[in-house]
């Protein structure tokens, strides 16, 4: 019975990891295909490959420019992020007055919040005040979207650590403003990690918000790029799919360098629940 239960279990992880790297074969066999081949040929074509797809893909979507953006808007986003959100979870996790529990509830809820909600009115806001095909104002408020999840991040950790170590900090001659970030946030790695990984991604990948605010081909950001191979009689596949494995990459190393604390995040979340 124990062997039936194993071999089952082994059985549903392979299905799983099937499932999961299925798109991203497709993918890769998409980027690497001549143009005039059937999706069955190209599946099943193991001899010939064509990179230069990767070229047009390049040339013609200006991907070099749009990578440029992306990458300002993520690290100005994610910076302002971790600034703000790991300040106000410290002084939710340290000063627990009513007011700061009322404000995280709040904060928590606007998570239920679809953002597509805010569209219109956050198109409006951002017109009155000139933000359209700007960096500054697409970074605010993708900062503002991120907050929410983040803040929550910060206040668990910050919970965990002990309010001594801030103490001993104080009484060596920091203020409190120098005690958190000389000591307390250098704790704070595993959330960071956690915290540059989820929404870093989540904005470098973001299109549902940014195709409202980013109109101009030279503010276009991956995902605008990407959306530019969609044409109204049909779609060039293979340039679109060599974009996206070219638009993963980025993603991938910031994952490689944050992998081992956004593991050690994991796990002390999990020995906290």
């Amino acid at each position: 019975m124990k062997y039936l239960k194993s071999i089952s279990f082994y059985i549903v992880i392979i299905i799983i990891v099937v499932v999961s790297f299925t798109p991203l074969f497709v993918l890769i066999k998409l980027a690497v295909a001549d143009p005039g081949l059937s999706m069955y040929e190209t599946i099943t074509n193991f001899t010939d490959f064509r990179f230069a797809n990767f070229i047009d893909a390049w040339q013609a979507s200006n991907l070099g420019r749009s990578i440029l953006n992306s990458s300002i808007i993520t690290l100005g986003s994610i910076a302002t992020c971790i600034t703000v959100s790991a300040m106000a979870g410290y002084a939710i996790a340290r000063f627990t007055t009513w007011y700061n529990k009322l404000f995280f509830r709040a904060l928590l809820f606007t998570m239920m919040i679809p953002a597509i909600i805010n569209a219109v009115p956050l198109y409006v806001i951002m017109s009155k005040i000139h933000g359209l095909n700007s960096y500054w104002a697409i970074i605010l408020l993708l900062s503002a979207n991120t907050l929410p999840f983040s803040v929550f991040v910060y206040t668990s950790f910050i919970k965990s650590i002990p309010v001594e170590v801030e103490e001993a900090a104080i009484i060596d001659g920091c203020t409190r403003f120098q005690a958190f970030w000389k000591v307390t946030f250098h704790f704070l790695k595993p959330a960071t990690a956690s915290v540059v990984i989820i929404q870093g991604v989540g904005i470098w990948n973001n299109y549902a918000q940014v195709v409202f605010y980013l109109t101009k081909n030279n503010m276009q950001t991956i995902p605008l790029s990407i959306n530019s191979f969609f044409h109204k009689y049909g779609a060039d596949w293979n340039s679109m799919a060599a974009a996206s494995l070219i638009s993963i990459v980025p993603t991938i190393v910031i994952f490689i360098l944050f992998q081992k604390y956004f593991v050690k995040g994991i796990q002390a979340g999990a020995l906290k629940g």
